[in-house]
């Protein structure tokens, strides 16, 4: 009887009240979305885990929908399908190395200017002297230096608020780079001529 009542207001726990004319317009507009006869409703909700109300389309604890539990197809259906599945996967793989190859021949025919090689990271290494992990909180402390800068460049105060965060930012990036600098001293290996 509740079935027939026309905006009947429900619990959180009921289906809508659907009119059979609803029902066959719902059908035809969500056909394509509709799940086969043979899938159920899932019983656990996959994002939180709690238990589904009945039939409910939204889990009433993290509001995720319900999934479709679709049964399970034995291997036998896939066999005739396996034979072209890998087909397709051996034609992607020779698709993905041709064009790997590919690649590899046009970076070859590129040409770097000369001045390029002072910017590897083993030119800067042997031009400043310092070990590996030395040059890297170097260069670390020098991004937070640029850091604090860039602070200054981007942020623009218009009342004493927003002149603290930011000074108290610069502060952040400075502390940064006044870490990573005294690790990098502290990596440091002395020389032959310093240990004497």
């Amino acid at each position: 009887m509740a079935d027939l009542v026309h905006d009947a207001q429900r619990e959180f726990w009921r289906p809508p009240a659907v009119t059979p004319a609803t029902a066959s317009s719902l059908s035809l507009s969500s056909s394509s979305q509709a799940p086969s006869p043979a899938a159920a409703l899932a019983d656990v909700c996959g994002g939180c885990g709690a238990e589904f109300m009945i039939a409910a389309h939204f889990c009433h604890a993290c509001g995720r929908r319900r999934g479709v539990v679709y049964p399970s197809v034995s291997p036998a259906v896939f066999a005739s399908d396996s034979l072209g599945i890998q087909e397709l996967w051996n034609q992607i793989v020779e698709m993905v190395s041709d064009g790997m190859l590919r690649a590899a021949a046009a970076w070859d025919k590129i040409s770097f200017p000369s001045w390029l090689k002072y910017l590897h990271f083993h030119e800067i290494k042997r031009g400043v002297g310092l070990p590996t992990g030395s040059l890297i909180a170097f260069l670390i402390g020098l991004g937070c230096v640029a850091g604090a800068i860039g602070v200054s460049l981007f942020y623009r105060a218009t009342n004493l608020a927003e002149f603290q965060a930011i000074q108290m930012w610069r502060m952040e990036w400075l502390l940064g780079a006044t870490a990573s600098f005294v690790a990098g001293i502290l990596l440091r290996t002395p020389s032959d001529s310093e240990r004497k």
